[in-house]
């Protein structure tokens, strides 16, 4: 850590921590300064950071910080194309694929775009026969990205109706097989690599599946999704099937390219092409703005702060909207995997946390599970709370008033609390920090842009932290042992060893 980023992090642990409802006392023009209504394709997106402990001398910290740190630079960096992923010497051009990054890579995503639009609208025009259903395989990116935005977009009218399967376990595929007509089913396997284990054994049994259902050419009926098109070759998928995307697109960063297919294919070429859109909105803001005005930035402030300095070890996010029910399950992965780290860029150990436990649930339902300890546990927990002003039924408008007012009133409650001299049980502490992302709607460019705020917030995370959040060893060595224990003759731990002959895999 260099003398400049630690005389931040000195200046930011000395500054004092007013309640939030003094800070609101002493800042008239707190609201104006914390809240941010972005203008995007698809209609506005409002954050709301004033019922975080956020405040002009923080804010401007945080600024110094970030200046200490290179955020600038290592943005820089990123969006031309440098090889910011440097424990393994890649780029990271997740933005490309929104036509934000380095030329050439640029322009060969929008080739594969081209690519997989092209197979898009022959399989909507018959030329692969009639298909009413698409098992999408993958694991981890390959699978989270997708399932979000279908569940979110295609509830009504999907031009193909998609089961996303990730998990080894055949209850997973079976769900699958049960719901589709297999003699209208196209099959999509989803692997970066094309040797990942449990895509692989799942794509086998799919295949099966397929002939044994009388499908005379099951190959002929799979789309591969990946960054290594000999290996699908090799697999046996026709090369006219095959749908790559580049090395330097990340899993948990490649819903925007060929991994998107399940998307596309439900919603339809021009939904799709809107989602980037909107992606593409937030990153020209992310590009253009600096300091405090940055809003991915300004989320990582808030982010640092609660981690930091307040020792908060979970973030939560709850949705008040049904459609964005998979929203925590996406940001586990975005945030933990890219930000769960232990060394710095130089590999010296860091110095405190990094990311904290991201966990949440939908609103209402959370607030008859988890809300009580957010309100009175021990626990300091900061919220994000996101909502759609648009509702996404046709229902009595009253359904949609009540959520919005349930949302609104949790995030008021726990900054204002309720004091009870009589009766500890029922009083409430307060000062309890929450933020706000109220969408003008949740359509196609919305939802881009909201993803592609969160990939920006916990990039800037990295930064501030000075660590490298593009790679993630961390899932590695559970996978080598599986596969030991699957070859045959290691030896392990005792407890592994009685596990292993209990479950008659010994």
């Amino acid at each position: 850590m260099s003398e400049s980023v630690k005389a931040a992090w000195d200046e930011l642990r000395a500054l004092p921590s007013p309640r939030l409802e003094a800070l609101f006392a002493q800042d008239t023009g707190r609201l104006d300064r914390l809240a941010s209504k972005l203008e995007l394709p698809g209609g506005a997106i409002l954050f709301d950071w004033s019922k975080t402990h956020l405040d002009e001398a923080r804010l401007a910290a945080f600024t110094g910080l970030a200046e200490a740190t290179g955020f600038a630079a290592r943005r820089d960096a990123l969006l031309s194309g440098e090889a910011v992923n440097t424990t393994e010497g890649r780029a990271a051009e997740h933005t490309a694929q929104r036509g934000v990054g380095d030329e050439q890579a640029v322009d060969e995503a929008a080739m594969f775009h081209a690519r997989m639009h092209g197979l898009i609208e022959a399989v909507h025009q018959g030329a692969l026969g009639e298909i009413k259903h698409l098992i999408h395989i993958g694991i981890g990116g390959s699978a989270l990205g997708p399932a979000l935005v279908v569940d979110a977009l295609a509830r009504d009218g999907a031009m193909v109706d998609v089961h996303i399967v990730s998990n080894i376990d055949g209850c997973a595929l079976e769900g699958a097989f049960e719901a589709c007509d297999p003699a209208t089913t196209l099959i999509a396997v989803a692997s970066k690599t094309f040797t990942t284990t449990e895509t692989m054994t799942n794509a086998s049994s799919a295949l099966a599946w397929l002939r044994e259902n009388s499908v005379d050419d099951p190959y002929g009926r799979v789309v591969a999704l990946t960054a290594n098109p000999d290996a699908a070759v090799e697999w046996g998928v026709d090369e006219t099937r095959i749908l790559p995307f580049a090395e330097s697109v990340g899993g948990r960063y490649s819903l925007w390219s060929s991994i998107g297919f399940p998307i596309a294919l439900a919603l339809g070429w021009p939904d799709f092409a809107e989602f980037l859109d909107g992606a593409a909105a937030m990153d020209a803001h992310f590009r253009d703005a600096d300091g405090a005005d940055n809003l991915p930035l300004r989320a990582a402030f808030a982010d640092q702060y609660y981690t930091r300095i307040r020792g908060c070890q979970t973030r939560g996010v709850f949705a008040y909207d049904e459609r964005l029910r998979l929203l925590p399950d996406y940001l586990q992965q975005l945030e933990m995997e890219s930000n769960g780290k232990s060394v710095t860029l130089d590999g010296a150990p860091v110095d405190g946390p990094t990311a904290p436990i991201t966990w949440g649930g939908v609103g209402t339902d959370a607030q008859h599970a988890v809300f009580q300890l957010l309100h009175q546990g021990t626990n300091l927990v900061p919220v994000d709370f996101i909502a759609s002003i648009a509702p996404g039924d046709a229902l009595d408008p009253a359904h949609h008033r009540i959520l919005l007012s349930n949302c609104f009133a949790q995030g008021a409650a726990l900054m204002a609390g309720r004091a009870n001299a009589d009766d500890g049980a029922r009083a409430y502490p307060g000062d309890r920090p929450s933020s706000t992302i109220l969408l003008d709607d949740l359509n196609p460019a919305t939802l881009g842009a909201l993803i592609a705020f969160h990939e920006h917030r916990t990039f800037a995370n990295a930064v501030l932290m000075e660590i490298n959040p593009f790679d993630q060893f961390g899932v590695e060595l559970g996978k080598e042992i599986a596969k030991q224990i699957e070859k045959g003759g290691a030896q392990f731990d005792a407890s592994t060893e009685a596990l292993l002959a209990a479950a008659g895999i010994a």
